[in-house]
């Protein structure tokens, strides 16, 4: 297993000394704040940040999926264009369903640390095939 990049120093504007940038992304970033708290904590913080940006960066893709959705139904059709973004837009919305599942569902939140655990595992799989390099 591979430990993430360590943060990169920039230089300080009042004294010129080299600072390491914070990244909420990266659990070191979290470990060298907060010099006393668990790894664990340290990890779920970084992971809440990744998770957070991305959810984000899902749903600005979705923007706009009303008025495509109701253009059938006020009497046009569907350009080739139209069509291709409403399925990024469907993609970008499957991607979004395991959060809506744990605030839409009565009782779901027992859900919870699975979700946390599925997505971990999804995102540690992706490291280790980029870690790996191509296959041959």
């Amino acid at each position: 297993m591979a430990l993430p990049d360590p943060p990169t120093p920039d230089a300080n504007a009042a004294g010129g000394e080299p600072s390491l940038a914070f990244d909420p992304d990266k659990t070191l970033s979290y470990q060298s704040r907060m010099k006393r708290a668990p790894k664990w904590f340290s990890s779920f913080l970084a992971s809440n940040s990744r998770e957070k940006n991305r959810m984000r960066q899902e749903l600005g893709k979705i923007k706009g999926a009303i008025p495509l959705l109701m253009k059938p139904r006020n009497g046009t059709s569907w350009t080739a264009q139209e069509r291709l973004e409403l399925k990024l837009m469907l993609r970008a919305a499957s991607a979004v369903y395991p959060y809506l599942i744990i605030w839409a569902l009565p009782g779901s939140i027992v859900l919870l640390p699975f979700l946390a655990w599925h997505l971990d595992a999804r995102r540690k799989g992706r490291e280790r095939k980029a870690a790996a390099g191509p296959a041959k």
